[in-house]
Order: C-alpha cells, then sequence, then structure tokens
C-alpha cells in the first residue's frame, strides 16, 4: 500500500512539475498611452499605484517599443512576431493577411484554451470573416472593432452583447470569468484596453482624482486611471483562481502618446518613428519565476512576444514558419545573461489608414441580427497587388544596440536623408551623428536596405511559396 502510495505521489509531481512548464499567458495592451504615462516614470499629475507597484515586482522595460507607431500594425505585430508590413497591415484599420499564423493558433494547438477581450482592430468582429478573432485561433471572444468607450458593446463570438461599467474594469471582469472556466488547462488570455484612445470619457469615479485638472486632461487622466484599477482587479482575480504564480502577464502599450507631457522627454509622438512614436512602457510579472523587481535597458519589441510567448509555453515553431522578426526574451524573463543579438526594423509605410466606429459598426450588426437578415461579410485579409523592391516609401528606422538611424525620404520622392543617434547618450534625439560615424552609418545603411527588400519579398508572398 504504501509503495502505492509513494508512486502515485511520484507521478502526480512529475504532473505537476509538467504542469509549470507551461505557464497561462496574459498578454495587456494600452491603446495610445505613452512612455512618460506612468507614475513611475516620474509623471507630475498622473496617479499609477498599480502599474507603479508592477515595476517595483516584475521586470520593467525601460527600451521596450511597439512595431509601428500606430495601433493595428502594432497588434498585427504581438499576434505574429512579424512586422506588420510583410502581412500588408500598413496603418491603422489595416488587417491581419488570412494565412498568417498567429499565437493564439499556435497555443490552441498545443493545447491551450485562447480569448481575446476588448479592442481588435485587425478586421471584422463577424464571426463568418477570415479576419474575425475566431478564425485567427481564439476559442472565445468579447471583441470590438476598434476602440471603445464606457459601457461597451462587444461581438461575443459573433453575437452582439452590451456591457455596463468603465471601460477596462469591464474588459477584466469578462476576461476573468472566461479564465474561471479554463483555469484547468493552460490558457492565452489578450486583453486589449480601448483607453487612453481619445475622445477621452473618464469614468465618474477617476475623474473625482482629477476634479482640479483641465476637462480634456482630466478625463485622459481618468481613462488611464481607470485602466491602472481594472489592472489591479486582474491581478488580485488571477490570485483568487490560483493561478498567479505560473501565470505570465505582460503589459505594454501599442504605440507612442499624443499629449504633451506623454513621452517622458522623448522626441516624436503617435504616428511617427521618433522614440516618442514607438518607445512605450512595459512589465512583466511572473511570480514564480520573476521574484524581485529588475529593470532592463535591452531593447526589446512587440515582435518580440509570439517567440517569447512559445518558448515559455514549450511550444516549436511551426514546420513553415514564415520569416521572423521578433526574437525570444525567455533568457531575459528567467534571468539569465541576455544581449539583443538582432536589430529592429520600423517602417512606417506610405499609405492611408482606414476608419472603423466600432459602437456604429456592433450597432449595425446587432440590428441586422435582430432581424434575421445578415449583410455578406465582405473578402477581407488579402494582398492584391505586388510591390516593387526597389522601392521604400515614406520613414524607416533601424535600432541596433544603442544606436538608431533614420532613413526619411523628401516629399519629392528624389532623395533620402539619413540622421544617426546614439540612444544612449541622446535619448531625445537631438545630435545628429551620421557625419562622424561614416563606417557605422554605411554599414546600418546596408543593414537596413536588406531588410526593407526582405519585408517587401514577405509582402509578395515569398514566405508561402
Amino acid at each position: 500500500m504504501k509503495k502505492s502510495l509513494l508512486i502515485l505521489t511520484v507521478l502526480l509531481l512529475v504532473q505537476t512539475g509538467s504542469a509549470a512548464k507551461r505557464p497561462n499567458i496574459i498578454l495587456a495592451m494600452a491603446d495610445d498611452q505613452g512612455w512618460g504615462d506612468m507614475g513611475y516614470m516620474g509623471h507630475k499629475v498622473l496617479k499609477t499605484p498599480v502599474f507603479d507597484a508592477m515595476a517595483k515586482t516584475g521586470l520593467r522595460f525601460d527600451r521596450f517599443y511597439a512595431a509601428a507607431p500606430v495601433c493595428s500594425p502594432t497588434r498585427a505585430s504581438v499576434l505574429t512576431g512579424r512586422h506588420p508590413n510583410r502581412m500588408g497591415c500598413f496603418q491603422w484599420g489595416h488587417t491581419l493577411r488570412n494565412n498568417e499564423i498567429t499565437v493564439a493558433e499556435a497555443l490552441q494547438k498545443a493545447g491551450y484554451a485562447t480569448g481575446h477581450f476588448g479592442k481588435w482592430h485587425l478586421g471584422s468582429v463577424r464571426a463568418e470573416s477570415e479576419v474575425a478573432p475566431g478564425k485567427n485561433g481564439f476559442d472565445e471572444w468579447f471583441s470590438a472593432p476598434n476602440f471603445y468607450d464606457n459601457n461597451p458593446l462587444f461581438s461575443h463570438n459573433g453575437k452582439v452583447i452590451e456591457t455596463k461599467g468603465e471601460s477596462s474594469e469591464v474588459t477584466v471582469e469578462l476576461a476573468l470569468k472566461w479564465m474561471a472556466k479554463v483555469k484547468d488547462k493552460p490558457f492565452l488570455a489578450v486583453v486589449w484596453f480601448g483607453s487612453p484612445h481619445g475622445p477621452h470619457r473618464g469614468g465618474e469615479e477617476f475623474l473625482k482624482q482629477y476634479k482640479d485638472e483641465p476637462k480634456a486632461m482630466a478625463n485622459f487622466y481618468a481613462e488611464i486611471a481607470g485602466m491602472d484599477s481594472a489592472m489591479g482587479k486582474l491581478r488580485n482575480g488571477i490570485r483568487k483562481l490560483g493561478v498567479a504564480d505560473n501565470t505570465v502577464l505582460w503589459y505594454c502599450s501599442d504605440n507612442g502618446g499624443l499629449k504633451p507631457n506623454s513621452m517622458g522627454g522623448l522626441s516624436g509622438k503617435k504616428g511617427v518613428l521618433l522614440e516618442g512614436g514607438i518607445r512605450v512602457p512595459a512589465i512583466i510579472e511572473w511570480p514564480a519565476v520573476i521574484k524581485k523587481n529588475r529593470i532592463t535597458q535591452v531593447p526589446a519589441n512587440t515582435v518580440d512576444i509570439y517567440p517569447t510567448v512559445l518558448e515559455l509555453a514549450g511550444v516549436k515553431l511551426p514546420e513553415h514558419q514564415p520569416v521572423l522578426d521578433g526574437v525570444s526574451l525567455a533568457g531575459l524573463l528567467r534571468g539569465k545573461s541576455f544581449r539583443r543579438a538582432k536589430p529592429m526594423g520600423f517602417w512606417n509605410y506610405k499609405t492611408g489608414g482606414r476608419g472603423m466606429h466600432a459602437r456604429k459598426m456592433l450597432e449595425a450588426l446587432r440590428r441586422e441580427q435582430s432581424a434575421g437578415e445578415i449583410s455578406p461579410v465582405p473578402k477581407a485579409g488579402f494582398v492584391d497587388k505586388e510591390y516593387p523592391l526597389d522601392e521604400f516609401p515614406h520613414a524607416a528606422a533601424w535600432i541596433s544596440g544603442d544606436w538608431k538611424l533614420h532613413r526619411i525620404p523628401h516629399k519629392n520622392g528624389t532623395s533620402v536623408q539619413y540622421k544617426l543617434y546614439n540612444l544612449r547618450r541622446d535619448m531625445a534625439e537631438k545630435l545628429d551623428l551620421a557625419h562622424v560615424q561614416p563606417e557605422r552609418l554605411i554599414r546600418m545603411k546596408a543593414e537596413l536596405a536588406t531588410w526593407q527588400k526582405s519585408v517587401i519579398n514577405s509582402l509578395n508572398g515569398s514566405d508561402y511559396k
């Protein structure tokens, strides 16, 4: 009897140890929160007690980058580990390409439960659409086609539902209810807030904290305060579920901010490739592994999320994995010596965005569903043209260690200017060193050109031939 009990105990320990190697993953993201929009960054007005607590207990990135200076492309990079131009997701409102492999699909095949909550902005949230969350690896989803305000409408697996409450807190409540249902297996929860995107409408509870500020700024701060509170409820919620220790909670923003004091001293803002447009706040908590606070200056990027998550989950890259731009940061999370060897490319492709009013779209879908008359779903998720390999329109940048190269085409398209900065000494990008670093300039220009040609090849479908 004792021997049988011992064998059973060993088996349980083996199973528990195996499960511990497959952490839960929560990918949380703000919408337009700048690098400086955090209390821990020394903001003089904004209070973010939950984010500050996360920064004191987890791994805080001070050089984390969104793959693009606007929302949809960065979200595409999170799901695929690829620069968004590789799939034609150039600007806001553009979609995933329907043959991309997402982190949700990879983990779903490996036995993870997968859920999406909040802003989607990578295509339709109609169930039949090829670019909806359900067709891209998510078992369950409560999604809005773009940013959303308080009392939001969501598409729940394609059916419109109405919710009540502050937008970020509503999103977290839906995510926690889902986690409670699936907690017996590893899960991936993508929680994408609609804040602090304009027009800003803070919840009453949070507006009170900023009653002495101008109305526009008070609403902006209140949206971040609401998101901070929601993150507190998320952290408490996973602790009540008993899953917090082995849950990787990864938080970042999708691009730089827009307010004058949002960039923390960086130049630029949302929409441009200066640091203020692409450097964003980021924090990772994983209590079982990250046992004390660390602050890293390692350059990292939203394209790194896909390969990192797959490695942490013990999932091999798919057999036909297309070109990745990201690298796994698993060693960095585990406290090992880590140096990023692979440079990071940025390319703000010159094309227009596509407007998507989330509430109006969901109200229209709700009316159709009530009447039982569903409109045909437009074809989406494809690239419909061939792009020339020798044209690189609009601005691009290349970050290699502490050095950043800007490629700035002239508006007439006949000439290109290059600027070179050392970000360690000059994070505000004020001192152009191109003329005193000629060899570095030549090398980085060549590297950027090679990468841009690779991106165009992917865009033209070479990854899938």
